[in-house]
């Protein structure tokens, strides 16, 4: 349990590059999937040749942020529409990673790591110190986040997911704020699989596979859950989803289930997180205003407020 949420607070960090694409651009951003095994590529190539785990750690996002940069010119310059471009720079980034790794798989177990001080004081899995650890690093780059989208050009890029039309007839550089924020998101997901291998212990070509959803996932089920009527709330909210993910994924597992049927759990849970809320269903669940004050909305109130 202490390690689904532990990991869950890793892969945090790829649902804040998500939520940047998903949410604030509205761009439908297919990248990820590739970018997030560069960085763990990267990262895992650069330890096993004597590098300084922390360095390897930043050229992970790094690399990520490149790949993020390709997909945002190809779509901006070259015209290309926006899911044609992530997948093209997805596929690509397939022979890239391989070509990284000189093969399918890099083991790292023996290797220094970021993640070695922890595992030699045995806090990884074992106690809620690891956890706490993580959650202090994963917060900071949530405020980072936040801090960044209240500065002008934050505001630009809400804007250009909000009314790309408008903001652009106001002499806003659309393409410059999409290609930025494309970079920013990869960055972050480039450097979640650096961490991601290096607390798994190794990086393989395929790791990378269906992350988008995994991202998706937990965008949904957290602001489902929380809501994201303020920009606070609502990073916060994929953070928390993200934890929640890895730990539904932790009880189906602890039951029973196949982990070949994992990839079809997330697409039901993706489904249910985004037909629950039509359905009105989360709309009887107090908002964390009404709680902060000790009481539950009557029926009507509830249907009043849209909580």
């Amino acid at each position: 349990m202490i390690g689904a949420v532990e990991l869950g607070l890793i892969y945090g960090v790829m649902a804040l590059g998500v939520y940047l694409t998903f949410r604030v651009l509205k761009f439908p951003d297919l990248t990820v999937d590739g970018s997030f095994t560069t960085g763990a590529a990267v990262a895992a190539a650069m330890i096993t040749a004597g590098q300084n785990p922390v360095l390897a750690t930043l050229a992970g996002g790094g690399v990520g942020l490149i790949a993020g940069l390709v997909t945002g010119l190809l779509h901006t310059k070259g015209k290309i529409d926006g899911l044609l471009a992530g997948i093209l720079t997805m596929i690509a980034l397939w022979s890239v990673n391989l070509r990284i790794m000189g093969g399918a798989n890099v083991p790292l177990l023996r290797e220094e790591t970021v993640m070695t001080p922890l595992r030699d004081a045995q806090l990884l899995g074992r106690t809620w110190i690891g956890v706490l650890v993580f959650l202090a690093v994963v917060m900071l780059l949530k405020l980072i986040v936040d801090w960044f989208l209240t500065t002008d050009l934050g505001l630009a890029i809400q804007a250009t997911g909000n009314n790309k039309q408008m903001i652009g007839s106001l002499g806003a550089d659309t393409d410059r704020t999409t290609i930025l924020t494309l970079a920013l998101s990869n960055g972050l997901v480039g450097l979640c699989g650096a961490l991601v291998a290096q607390y798994q212990g190794f990086a393989d070509i395929s790791m990378g596979i269906g992350l988008i959803l995994v991202g998706l996932a937990s965008v949904i089920l957290g602001q489902a859950v929380l809501g994201q009527r303020f920009m606070f709330l609502a990073s916060l909210a994929v953070v928390v989803g993200a934890v929640i993910y890895r730990v539904i994924i932790y009880a189906a597992l602890q039951v029973g289930l196949n982990p070949n049927d994992m990839k079809a759990i997330t697409a039901a849970l993706v489904v249910v997180a985004l037909l629950l809320p039509r359905w009105g269903l989360l709309k009887r669940i107090p908002s964390w205003r009404d709680l902060r004050g000790g009481r539950a909305p009557a029926p009507a109130e509830a249907e009043t407020k849209g909580v």
